[in-house]
């Protein structure tokens, strides 16, 4: 148990940050309340009613987060790759040359798709 010590000790002082923190603004804050606070933000448009199976959304907005993951996985591949590049040898090289035309076809996709395109 002694080993988890200090990682429950820095636990419970978060813990008890968070608390605090949370308390003072309750107590400190301002409390001016009003419509447009309590109204979803949409940058500074008037929120628009949903129909009631609710709204489609764009292509564009699925394209981003493809984009995203795509090139957040590409990174934690390509990071350790680079770090023990000179011990892999060849096979690591082949298998990371198809991982990257991999990437490139799904950036190729995206492209063709309109999802770089910032109207």
């Amino acid at each position: 148990m002694s080993p988890y010590v200090p990682l429950l000790g820095i636990l419970a002082l978060a813990a008890g940050f968070l608390a605090v923190s949370i308390l003072l603004s309750s107590f400190l804050g301002p409390r001016r309340y009003s419509r447009a606070k309590y109204d979803s933000y949409e940058c500074g448009i008037d929120p628009t009613p949903e129909p009631p199976g609710g709204g489609k959304f764009p292509i564009k907005y699925y394209l981003i987060a493809m984009l995203y993951i795509i090139f957040d996985i590409e990174i934690v591949f390509l990071y350790p790759w680079a770090v023990a590049f000179n011990q892999l040898g060849w096979f690591a090289l082949v298998e990371m040359l198809i991982f990257m035309v991999t990437v490139f076809v799904a950036y190729v996709y995206i492209w063709r798709r309109g999802g770089l395109e910032w109207d």
